[in-house]
């Protein structure tokens, strides 16, 4: 009881902070360079950017995206575990790989919400309270397409002083992606009360919402 009353306490005490952080979430132009989309049926991509719960839950809600997995890139299948990656010296990041219908939604509106709501890409080895280099900002490039598409926009976003610090959103090859463990998946879905959720993820459902109406999905795709 007492710890939930400190909880509880904290969490009123930075409630004005939370939302002062919901608002600097803004839209982003769209990117110049959409690629069309493929007959090829569904497609992925692999973003890192901090703590994989909140990156999940917010493309979870994106029309048109099947599947949002929480996982590890960038490292060796032998260390792509919790214990090991919350070292930071695996290589690996903390990622979710999106599955999506590039008929109902591009990759270049999927790059929008990362860099706008998903994280913050101006924040170096770090986001919010996390910080190591697990917690890095990176796109996994699996193909071409991928690649050209996000340094367009990456070149297109510095060109314009988007925002007011640098953008250090690295490209990476995606080699392999390991799914996390089963705890970890649709964890912002199944503790929406959590303290940490609360105060760092939930704004960033908010922010979808109110800046990209038309990408946003009430309904999750679940995991399982």
């Amino acid at each position: 009881m007492r710890f939930a009353a400190v909880l509880v306490a904290a969490l009123t005490i930075l409630a004005p902070l939370r939302a002062g952080a919901a608002e600097r979430a803004f839209v982003l132009p769209a990117p110049a360079y959409d690629p069309p989309a493929a007959s090829g049926g569904k497609q992925k991509l692999v973003v890192a950017g901090g703590c994989f719960w909140g990156v999940q839950g917010v493309f979870q809600r994106v029309k048109g995206v099947s599947r949002a997995v929480s996982g590890y890139a960038g490292g060796a299948k032998e260390t792509a575990r919790y214990e090991k990656v919350s070292r930071g010296d695996t290589g690996h990041a903390e990622s979710v790989e999106i599955t999506y219908d590039p008929k109902m939604v591009s990759l270049g509106d999927l790059l929008r919400v990362y860099f706008s709501v998903a994280h913050d890409p101006t924040q170096l080895n770090r986001q919010g309270p996390d910080a190591g280099a697990q917690y890095r900002s990176t796109i996994f490039i699996a193909n071409a397409e991928q690649e050209k598409a996000a340094r367009d926009y990456i070149a297109q976003l510095s060109e314009a002083k988007t925002f007011s610090a640098p953008i250090v959103t690295t490209l990476e090859p995606l080699r392999a992606f390991y799914p996390a463990e089963a705890y970890h998946q649709d964890y912002l879905l199944r503790h929406p009360a959590q303290p940490y959720i609360v105060y760092n993820d939930l704004p960033k459902i908010d922010d979808l919402k109110r800046l990209f109406p038309s990408l946003y999905r009430e309904s999750p795709a679940l995991t399982n």
